[in-house]
């Protein structure tokens, strides 16, 4: 049966009925690492490199599958990494540890995943290939460590019930969606946010979307999710806080991006420029010393513009609600 990480009990006729909410509640700290992987990462930089060297291979095998794919296969990693222990810095225990996570997260989200599929990604990757009984003994390590629960509680499993708090409407709350899972598969990487629960991590990421998208509306957004009975206002100010320092770091590679291509005349690469901003139309000539290089036409230039224009204004709006911050924040922890 295919896992949807919004409904992860698979009680679809009652996902936003109030004993399926509080059994969500009640059983995400079943899904989550333990606070001692928390702080055994922050205490060594080796251990920190590793997941890091980790969630690298996870997101290269995958590049190519579902995003959620990626995520609940890293959702497994950690989890894994915090019942066993972090593994010794060996390239191939890794490569077969990150293979094995999506594997198995392959297997949960697309039915008729199989062991020729995931092959099929070691072997487009032109590194070592494991034997089908040597990944399945890895897969049985993982399931073992993570109690065979495999229909993981993520902070995707949230964002419908804190939706409704806010009451945001089609067309806008799929654009409210879309953002808040950007912000979610942005900031998994960050080790500061294994300290919170999926919940206050998909509250605190709605909050960050709520306050780009909603500006005039977030103070009664913010009021509505922190009177949530389920939620500890407290870590949700901490975690809030954390997302937007991920957020922050994101508009400053857009922005470093966005003033490589308008400010410089050098060639610039086209899978780069066409991933981060979708140009539709370069056309190349090829420049004195035979390499190729991109003319960008007017409405490029203009599309460009307007990027830096909205990035810039972006920025100069979280500068200005930065003095305005400990009031929400205070507003939040009192309601």
């Amino acid at each position: 049966m295919e896992f949807d990480l919004e409904n992860p009990l698979d009680n679809s006729h009652a996902l936003l009925q109030w004993d399926a909410v509080a059994s969500l509640f009640h059983i995400e700290s079943q899904h989550t690492p333990s606070h001692t992987y928390f702080h055994s990462l922050k205490a060594s930089n080796f251990n920190i490199s590793v997941r890091r060297e980790l969630i690298s291979l996870i997101s290269k095998f995958s590049c190519s599958l579902d995003p959620l794919v990626s995520y609940l296969s890293i959702n497994y990693l950690d989890r894994f990494l915090s019942n066993h222990g972090i593994l010794k810095q060996k390239a191939w225990a890794l490569r077969l540890l990150a293979i094995s996570c999506i594997s198995l997260a392959s297997k949960m989200i697309k039915p008729g995943y199989s062991a020729i599929d995931t092959q099929a990604l070691l072997i487009n990757d032109g590194g070592i290939i494991f034997e089908t009984q040597t990944m399945q003994r890895m897969e049985g390590l993982i399931l073992g460590a993570l109690e065979w629960r495999m229909r993981s509680i993520t902070p995707f499993s949230f964002l419908t019930f804190f939706i409704t708090l806010i009451c945001v409407k089609d067309p806008m709350e799929q654009v409210l969606k879309k953002r808040v899972a950007e912000i979610i598969f942005k900031s998994q990487g960050e080790i500061k946010l294994l300290e919170f629960k999926p919940s206050i991590i998909a509250a605190s990421a709605l909050l960050c979307a709520s306050h780009e998208l909603f500006p005039f509306q977030y103070q009664s957004f913010s009021a509505a999710i922190s009177n949530c009975l389920y939620v500890n206002k407290e870590n949700m100010v901490k975690c809030y806080n954390v997302i937007q320092e991920v957020v922050g770091m994101e508009m400053e590679e857009e922005e470093c991006v966005i003033n490589e291509v308008s400010s410089s005349g050098t060639p610039v690469n086209v899978l780069d420029l066409d991933h981060k901003f979708s140009l539709s139309s370069e056309s190349e000539k090829t420049d004195n010393n035979g390499g190729i290089a991109i003319v960008v036409d007017d409405d490029e230039e203009e599309a460009l513009q307007e990027k830096k224009d909205f990035i810039i204004n972006k920025r100069r709006k979280m500068n200005n609600n930065n003095n305005n911050q400990t009031v929400h924040v205070s507003r939040m922890a009192q309601c």
